[in-house]
């Protein structure tokens, strides 16, 4: 593995690919880290971890080494501030391929599943309780979940990398009934008058930042559900615990991300064959 003192030293971009034992890894590729000199206590640390290819870089001697964040690293999207100990960088003879996963997406395709929500208020929950669930699951090659909680502006920041799509989940009335879940693909001014009012659920208030910021998600969907009371409605006695009509809706809430997934990696499957 490529010490952090070294890291000065990767000045080019590299390939967009590089191959190993005859799989080409990329953006959104799995790898198990296996690295062979184990000279510190990180290296050890390391062994046999799964982890996400981020990019292929160069340095200025011509070597290549593949960035990776590992699996299931809650620090792996804190903006500028995960480049410091949440990157590693490995030569591609320390990486063992995972292949594509049953339901794999085509090469390049990248989806975000991200949950927004306090985890702390009831009901707000449902966003981050859904993506505990999520990383429980065998998921397609390219699908990152990350659990954002409040921190909306880095999920803004995240949405201007080049996902494909992004699958957002909080809770928000509607005017359903608790524990309803609902999908919807609001449109630019949609999100910007949603998010001016009063009370707006925490993913358009996310999307109007990332549209300002400028996002380059192709398709963004909203996967909210309805909660027994709004954490807005003033009342100083505030609920921790999750209403059992939002609870009982997280059984559904899983199978309904995995079809859109599903659904998403089958439309940019079609547009690579083309």
């Amino acid at each position: 593995m490529n010490t952090m003192g070294d890291w000065a030293d990767l000045q080019e971009p590299g390939p967009a690919t590089v191959v190993v034992n005859g799989v080409a890894l990329g953006r959104g590729s799995r790898v198990r880290l296996r690295p062979l000199h184990r000279a510190d206590i990180v290296d050890l640390t390391l062994v046999d971890r799964t982890a996400e290819v981020e990019r292929v870089e160069r340095d200025a001697e011509g070597r290549t080494y593949v960035v990776v964040m590992l699996d299931g690293d809650p620090g792996r999207d804190l903006g500028a501030m995960s480049q410091i100990g949440h990157r590693f960088f490995f030569t591609p003879e320390e990486l063992e391929p995972l292949g594509e996963v049953s339901g794999g997406g085509p090469p390049g395709s990248r989806i975000l599943v991200a949950g927004l929500g306090d985890t702390f208020l009831a009901d707000c929950a449902f966003g981050p309780e859904v993506i505990d669930r999520m990383r429980q699951r065998h998921l397609p090659q390219g699908v990152h979940v990350v659990d954002f909680g409040i921190r909306m502006a880095d999920l803004a920041r995240s949405l201007q990398d080049d996902y494909d799509a992004a699958v957002l989940l909080s809770t928000a009335s509607r005017g359903c009934v608790p524990g309803t879940l609902s999908v919807t693909e609001p449109g630019a001014s949609e999100i910007e008058e949603a998010a001016a009012a009063s009370g707006a659920p925490d993913s358009l208030r996310a999307l109007a930042l990332a549209h300002r910021l400028g996002t380059r998600c192709r398709r963004i969907l909203l996967v909210d559900c309805a909660p027994v009371s709004s954490v807005n409605s003033g009342d100083n006695d505030v609920d921790t615990k999750m209403s059992t009509p939002v609870r009982e809706a997280l059984d559904d809430s899983v199978p309904l991300v995995e079809s859109l997934l599903d659904e998403l990696l089958a439309v940019r499957e079609s547009k690579v064959g083309k």
